[in-house]
């Protein structure tokens, strides 16, 4: 796992200066990569690249970055792992041998070492470049210079594991195309003026983080995932008016997918495996092979354990094919409503792994807090980023490297949306929508502690039965999505939306958060032709393996593990075991009311379901008691009326209407003002 970045200008600069500047970036990312450091530039071409390595194979100087290609064609920056490489390597090396015997012009390659980043090299040479990313198992960001054909590639794994930025800052004959692995990195170029892009405000403050293609700066791009950026000739010193989406050309650029999960969906549509027990038996086989190639590293390596069906499977498989117990996890907090670790105890007990449990204080939680903005780069409101990164803190220990159970929830139907979304509209869609909008101002006009005495008619209406908590709380949530909903699609963006309408509280942002055709919901399914995706739970997968994973999930690990330069792998991810997901139809995914039940047959062949059936709970941490105790004073100086006025990005009403009621016990705003809350942080740090 690495640090990469780089800049690409007007030629004009000395050798020694473009080292400088991109070594000036690439210090920023230290953090990603602490055991070496590395520049190239060129500057009759005006580009430089920066590398900062954490080394996990070949740990000799054989596997220094920036590395050029045998020829000198290439140069490459890249952070990951491609965990295939030595069969790729294998089917160089006999094409080599093949060439030389037939008489050909291929030579036999000689290897200076053995690491990843060399075999990529030679696979780009011999085999062009989309077609080596296409051979590819593995997590990665590319840099690529093509010294030969002038040209700049930027590449990107197929779920988005690991984060590239790219885009346009400077002025006038200043400007400069930059790009590297988090935002801090472009923020060190010099004269990086780039002001907070009010549309991707907005889409953060619905959805809790800036959604690829955007970033929180105006002209400063997320690289989709499965993405190619190719720039020929000269980098294109302006920025374009909108964000580009694949397949797409601007001025020298084209941004095209080497890998579609559209195509995917629509191959398991077509395809779909109707055998519960092939179903079974083939997901065992595909993730223990995952497993198997995810635990290749030349430094320790563990495993995180939090006692549910994902990371308990992973660690199953894992420790099946170990030879000594496997190095396993888990972060526990004083709030037993939060602790997970007596679960995770009990299945590393039954499975003898090396376990380690870290128990947080609050106070040692809420220190955390004044390092989010920092290592999260731009605005990031999942507030179980504060967990995640203390438990990867302690691992890293321990171990460099740890397997996480990531992913489970998107390919195999575990987020509780995937019920309650179809069994609320399905009681609420033969209902006329201006009916339902009437129904929804009825429900909100009755006060929250109305509800609470009340609470049968919420009970009907929303999953979960009797016994529901806070009902007040959710019937007025369920109010404000009857007064918007027209469809089942209609109901995922609010149920995954948290300001509903970000034009309410964000100054400036024009409407644009929801007109645009971005990837957060609309770049997905033909509208007709697949049977059980359109307007069902696998339509829901599917954006949310487009959106809420990869900017959301595996941003949160990514960061919160590269802070304590631990790298982070997720064997859900590997393409084959994504493939066979999407052949498995929902009725197999889902079955008897429960989430995720080819996974849970694998687990149960591994550890006692006893172990594992409970009702499912998020990563969280009682941020909301905190904001209305220890951490108030904090809150309460960010949300200051005069400051949020004189700042100018938000509209202070809703805000403080909301801080209010929260205070007062009467709601529960935790997310909602979360979300202004890191908002603030960040622009206080930036």
């Amino acid at each position: 796992m690495c640090g990469i970045t780089g800049l690409w200008e007007t030629p004009g600069r000395r050798e020694g200066e473009l080292n400088e500047m991109a070594q000036t970036m690439a210090n920023t990312i230290a953090h990603r990569g602490p055991d070496d450091s590395g520049v190239w530039s060129d500057p009759h071409a005006g580009i430089a690249l920066g590398h900062r390595r954490l080394s996990i194979i070949d740990l000799s100087s054989a596997g220094h970055q920036p590395m050029a290609s045998r020829s000198g064609r290439f140069v490459i920056a890249l952070n990951g792992e491609i965990y295939n490489h030595l069969e790729l390597r294998a089917e160089l090396d006999n094409s080599s041998n093949s060439s030389t015997l037939l008489g050909g012009t291929g030579a036999a390659l000689k290897w200076r070492g053995h690491s990843d980043t060399e075999t990529l090299l030679a696979g780009f040479e011999r085999w062009g470049v989309a077609a080596t990313l296409a051979k590819t198992v593995g997590m990665f960001a590319i840099i690529l210079w093509d010294v030969q054909q002038r040209t700049l590639h930027l590449a990107r794994d197929r779920f988005g594991e690991k984060p590239l930025y790219y885009g346009w800052t400077g002025s006038g004959a200043g400007n400069a195309f930059v790009f590297g692995s988090e935002l801090k990195a472009l923020r060190a170029f010099p004269g990086f003026v780039n002001p907070v892009c009010r549309q991707a405000l907005a889409q953060y403050m619905r959805f809790m983080y800036v959604p690829a293609p955007r970033s929180i700066y105006q002209g400063i791009y997320k690289l989709e995932p499965g993405c190619l950026l190719s720039i020929k000739g000269t980098a294109p010193m302006a920025a374009p008016s909108q964000p580009l989406r694949p397949p797409a050309v601007y001025e020298s650029l084209t941004l095209s997918r080497w890998w579609s999960l559209a195509d995917v969906v629509q191959f398991g549509a077509h395809n779909p495996i109707t055998n519960e027990v092939d179903a079974v038996n083939e997901l065992e086989q595909r993730l223990s092979d995952a497993v198997k190639l995810q635990s290749l590293a030349d430094v320790p390596l563990g495993a995180f354990l939090s006692g549910g069906v994902d990371s308990s499977t992973i660690v199953a498989l894992m420790q099946q094919q170990a030879t000594c117990p496997v190095k396993t996890f888990t972060v526990g907090f004083e709030e037993s409503e939060f602790d997970e670790a007596p679960y995770a105890r009990s299945v590393a007990k039954h499975l003898g792994t090396d376990h380690t449990e870290l128990f947080v204080t609050a106070a040692e939680a809420q220190e955390v807090i004044a390092q989010l903005p920092s290592m999260y780069d731009e605005p990031f409101a999942d507030s179980s980023q504060i967990p995640t990164h203390l438990v990867c803190r302690a691992a890293r220990e321990h171990v460099t490297v740890a397997l996480s159970g990531d992913a489970g929830d998107e390919l195999f139907g575990g987020y509780n949306r995937y019920f309650w979304g179809p069994k609320i509209w399905a009681k609420l869609a033969w209902l006329p929508y201006p009916v339902r909008q009437v129904l929804g101002a009825a429900i909100s006009a009755m006060p929250v502690v109305g509800w609470n005495a009340l609470s049968l008619p919420v009970n009907t209406l929303l999953p979960g039965g009797r016994g529901i908590t806070n009902a007040g709380d959710k019937a007025h949530k369920l109010a404000a999505r009857l007064r918007g909903v027209r469809n089942l699609d209609d109901l995922y963006k609010s149920l995954v939306s948290e300001w509903q309408d970000p034009a309410q509280v964000v100054r400036g942002e024009n409407g644009c958060s929801m007109l645009e055709p971005s990837s957060l919901l609309e770049d997905a399914l033909p509208k007709g032709g697949l049977t059980g995706v359109v307007n069902s739970p696998l339509r829901m997968m599917y954006r949310d393996s487009m959106t809420y994973l990869p900017d959301d999930i595996l941003c949160k690990v990514d960061r919160a593990a590269m802070a304590s330069s631990l790298e982070t792998r997720v064997p859900f991810l590997d393409h084959r075991v994504a493939e066979l997901a999407w052949q498995l139809p929902l009725g197999v995914k889902i079955m008897g009311g429960q989430g995720k039940w080819p996974l849970r047959q694998v687990l149960y062949r591994h550890v006692p379901r006893e172990l594992i059936d409970r009702p499912k709970a998020g990563f969280g941490i009682p941020v909301g008691q905190w904001l209305r105790g220890p951490l108030r004073p904090w809150a309460e100086n960010l949300l200051d009326q005069n400051r949020l006025s004189a700042e100018g990005y938000f509209y202070p009403g809703p805000i403080r209407k909301k801080w209010a009621e929260h205070l007062s016990g009467r709601r529960d705003h935790t997310a909602s003002l979360w979300a202004v809350l890191m908002f603030q942080a960040w622009l206080h740090q930036s």
